[in-house]
């Protein structure tokens, strides 16, 4: 399931719960693409504190449309992602040398608050 959070607008902001299909996955690719058509720069914070699982679908829309902003990565200067799950932190810490102009910071469950902070400073 997706849910759209409330963010100032130069932050598209998500909370997955569940597994995520192509279906929501088609509705964060609208949300973040309308937000990019209105600023130049934009944060993307992601709450997976109950996230599961996603399907074949969405993990191909997500493959397909992360390589159609490759050249595009300083449009997205900060992404944080909210999870308890030692994995993510451990993606993020390998994702950050490899990603040119992208912070992506790790926080716990409970600190949407500070997350969206630190997010929203782009």
């Amino acid at each position: 399931m997706l849910e759209v959070l409330q963010a100032p607008d130069h932050v598209a902001a998500f909370a997955i719960s569940g597994t995520l299909t192509g279906e929501d996955y088609d509705r964060i690719v609208a949300e973040v693409e309308a937000r990019l058509a209105r600023h130049e720069r934009i944060g993307v914070l992601l709450d997976l504190t109950l996230f599961e699982d996603f399907t074949a679908e969405a993990a191909w829309k997500d493959l397909r449309y992360d390589l159609s902003k490759l050249f595009e990565l300083k449009r997205f200067p900060r992404e944080a992602v909210i999870s308890g799950k030692q994995w993510m932190r451990i993606a993020a810490s390998i994702a950050n040398p490899i990603l040119p102009h992208v912070e992506i910071r790790v926080f716990d469950p409970g600190a949407r608050e500070e997350a969206m902070q630190w997010v929203s400073e782009v």
